[in-house]
């Protein structure tokens, strides 16, 4: 029998089971499908910079300041223990206005930014220009954009399905039993634990059982007589392939984005759409979001769209995650719900659930993200 059982093989599962076997726990993941291939696989792995040495107004902040910290110190152990690079970068991102009211909120939320000790830039249209040529500032000679605009110079990106991968192996290679096309049904308990979780391959046991299954969790946490709120937002991407880099940097208007790596390929997205949990893309929202793209970037106009998805985050009533005990069974945890932010927290959600499901106080106060509340 393991240590503990992780339901859902996404990039919060395996990265809880690598920290856990880490510290010496055996673990399996069970996925309905590919480990890594939902939500964790379709992001454009944006990583907004985030401050630990400040005091934190919220634990959430603290949160994103840990996983900030983290990220820069997993990335080159991940590719140091499996030779596998996840494409993490510090390539900066702008973030822009196109109206006056749209301006004046940007602006109020890059003061909050400085506030909290983020490095962040304001940029009028002759220094976007010159650090970012590749966008486009008017169209027929009106502004696409209202200035000011900021830079974020410390934001990140990685590559999501190499992240993933990093993370499988890395596991594998402390033991960490990972197992595809397993599906949980339901759960028998016993004496206030959960005794075994049913699936498709026959009962499975463990000492520990942590529910991170994404946008699925909710449906699994039902099972046991536990709403949690949590539920599928379809978000549509578009790939395009571009023979040089387009951009330097990650472009962020509003909910939207355009992402560059660094062989060419440049990513845009993303839509929020509650369509239950269908992940069919749509001509209409892919048309737009690849006009909107060629808008920004002229040098898109004539790239090839190179491939189009959908995924379904897991979305939560109050916009922050799940992260705790089960409440009525002893041995039952929750970490999920972190709509657009999976890959972002996944490291300090890894951390903390880690250190609580170890018997240990986590670093982060984790009673705003608790079930039930």
């Amino acid at each position: 029998m393991h240590d503990v059982l992780i339901i859902g093989g996404g990039v919060i599962g395996l990265s809880l089971a690598w920290d856990l076997a880490q510290h010496g726990r055996s673990v399996r993941v069970i996925d309905r499908g590919q480990p890594g291939r939902e939500a964790s696989w379709a992001g454009a792995g944006i990583l907004p910079p985030a401050n630990l040495l400040r005091p934190a107004l919220h634990p959430y902040d603290h949160l994103c300041g840990l996983s900030s910290r983290l990220h820069d110190e997993w990335a080159p152990r991940l590719q140091s223990l499996t030779g596998i690079d996840t494409g993490y970068r510090r390539c900066g991102g702008i973030y822009l206005a196109r109206t006056a009211g749209e301006a004046a909120a940007l602006a109020a939320w890059a003061a909050e930014q400085q506030s909290l000790g983020i490095a962040v830039e304001r940029l009028e249209r002759a220094d976007l220009t010159r650090i970012e040529p590749g966008l486009r500032l008017s169209v027929e000679k009106s502004p696409v954009f209202r200035g000011p605009c900021f830079l974020l110079p410390d934001e990140a990106q990685l590559r999501n399905p190499r992240h993933v991968r990093a993370l499988v192996a890395a596991g594998e290679k402390l033991g960490v039993t990972i197992a595809p096309n397993v599906t949980a049904i339901d759960a028998t308990i016993e004496a206030g634990q959960i005794a075994a979780i049913t699936t498709d391959a026959g009962p499975l046991r463990a000492r520990q059982v942590c529910f991170t299954a994404g946008a699925w969790t909710g449906q699994l946490l039902v099972r046991l007589g536990i709403a949690a709120g949590i539920l599928p937002i379809r978000g549509q991407m578009v790939m395009f392939r571009c023979a040089r880099k387009a951009i330097a940097h990650i472009l962020n208007e509003g909910s939207r984005y355009i992402v560059p790596r660094d062989d060419g390929r440049v990513l845009a997205g993303a839509t929020e759409e509650e369509v239950g949990f269908d992940k069919r893309t749509t001509e209409q929202a892919i048309t737009e979001l690849t006009a909107w793209a060629r808008l920004l970037v002229p040098a898109l106009a004539a790239a090839p769209v190179e491939q189009s998805w959908a995924g379904l985050r897991p979305g939560s009533f109050d916009g922050f995650p799940y992260l705790g005990p089960l409440p009525g069974l002893a041995n039952a945890f929750v970490a999920a719900g972190h709509f657009r932010s999976g890959i972002y927290l996944s490291p300090a959600t890894a951390v903390v659930m880690s250190q609580l499901m170890r018997g240990e106080p986590p670093e982060v106060d984790l009673a705003p993200f608790r079930v039930g509340r």
